[in-house]
């Protein structure tokens, strides 16, 4: 579609009437950086929220999808270093009590208060710690606070995640900013990874549920790093009608432009997740076309995705295809062997199921020598397709995952 839709600068707080702050509380003793952030809208927003499918989720998960049922949130309290997943009855308690103590700095409900936590599973937040901190995380509150939050986020990543754009609604300049936090434990269906989108239009909440649920299957429901699903995956869209525009709803003439902004946002955060990979060194779009369902398109993209046979072969440069085939065939996707063909880049490396005449292994090792490829599978049975973004496996992310808790 067209669209007047331009990339600004700056992130969560890009958007009008939104201010954001961060510090140290020593939730993690190891962690050099920010770990406590505070993001908080001038006024009571729309709030749309999409959370992992992992039937062992955190306690801030489980906060937050009963919130959402009320519809509106004027603040988002997230900490690094510690999950509060898996920490019974008082993991709980202790999601209440930072959600309470905010809305009590703020003077706002507490049932406003939306609550975040990443980082280790299975150990007790410091709350004695987030307690003591959360009065000078409240008055360090400003516009200018986004990119510190973008950071404070972040445990294995290496880089911050921030995106923004603006695009014209009733004639009024609206935007939509976003941050996220993601390096490992990222698979289809969220990943272990936090994305926080606010906007300044003025939004009906159903209809924002709805267009916040087709951007996610659009972009972090379409990335793989490693393949595991966390218990704290969590994406939240928050409009406070700060630019004053007549309130959207899905039969508004600028719907799907708003739409196609928060999509742009959400898939420009999910892309730079996976080239943030730990240990990753290649990105790696997996297209699955000539399905016979859109079912079978996205199963064998997602087996190919996260095969570690597959995603080693990525990272040594050995342009093993026949393992692609391997994961296309045990993906659970309806596929007839004598029909498929894949090419690399521009490169056809399997015809009908077999190695294609003249497919040159100096060409493939070519490809696979490349930082960012295109693997695209046709399975000539159909019309469905479907796209992964991911990228390879590494010695270094062993290494990470083999000593992250310690």
């Amino acid at each position: 579609m067209k669209t007047d839709q331009h990339k600004i600068e700056g992130g969560v707080t890009a958007p009008r009437g939104f201010k954001a702050a961060s510090l140290r509380a020593g939730i993690k003793e190891s962690r050099k950086r920010d770990d406590l952030t505070l993001l908080v809208s001038d006024g009571p927003a729309t709030v749309a929220g999409s959370f992992t499918s992992n039937r062992v989720k955190a306690a801030p998960v489980k906060l937050c999808e009963r919130r959402l049922i009320w519809g509106q949130a004027q603040a988002v309290i997230i900490n690094a270093g510690c999950a509060n997943a898996c920490t019974g009855d008082q993991g709980i308690q202790d999601a209440e009590r930072m959600a309470e103590v905010t809305a009590e700095l703020l003077g706002i409900g507490k049932n406003l208060v939306f609550v975040c936590s990443t980082g280790t599973i299975g150990i007790p937040l410091p709350m004695n710690k987030i307690e003591a901190a959360l009065p000078s995380l409240a008055k360090a509150l400003s516009p200018a606070g986004g990119a510190a939050a973008a950071e404070a986020i972040l445990t294995t990543d290496l880089v911050k995640k921030e995106s923004a754009v603006s695009v014209t609604i009733d004639g009024k300049t609206v935007t939509v900013g976003g941050i996220a936090k993601g390096s490992g434990m990222i698979a289809p269906n969220m990943a272990t990874m936090l994305a926080f989108i606010t906007t300044d239009a003025a939004v009906d909440q159903r209809s924002l549920q709805g267009c916040l649920s087709h951007a996610v299957d659009h972009s972090f429901n379409r990335i793989v790093v490693d393949g595991d699903e966390s218990t704290n995956d969590t994406v939240l869209l928050l409009a406070n009608g700060a630019a004053g525009n007549t309130i959207l709803q899905n039969k508004h003439p600028d719907w799907k432009r708003f739409c196609h902004a928060v999509e742009t946002v959400c898939l420009d955060l999910a892309l730079k997740i996976v080239k943030d990979g730990e240990g990753a060194t290649k990105f790696v779009t997996v297209t699955v076309a000539g399905a016979a369902t859109r079912h079978d398109a996205r199963v064998a993209a997602r087996s190919i995705a996260k095969s570690p046979l597959v995603k080693t072969a990525w990272n040594g440069g050995d342009p093993n295809w026949g393992r692609i085939l391997a994961a296309i065939g045990y993906s659970g996707a309806r596929v007839e062997e004598n029909r498929v063909d894949i090419t690399f880049d521009s490169v056809l490396a399997v015809k009908d199921g077999k190695a294609a005449d003249g497919a040159s292994l100096k060409d493939l090792e070519a490809v696979y020598a490349r930082k960012e490829f295109t693997v695209a599978v046709n399975l000539n049975s159909g019309k469905a397709e479907h796209t992964v973004y991911t990228c390879d496996l590494s010695k270094e992310y062993v290494a990470i995952n083999a000593e992250y808790m310690t």
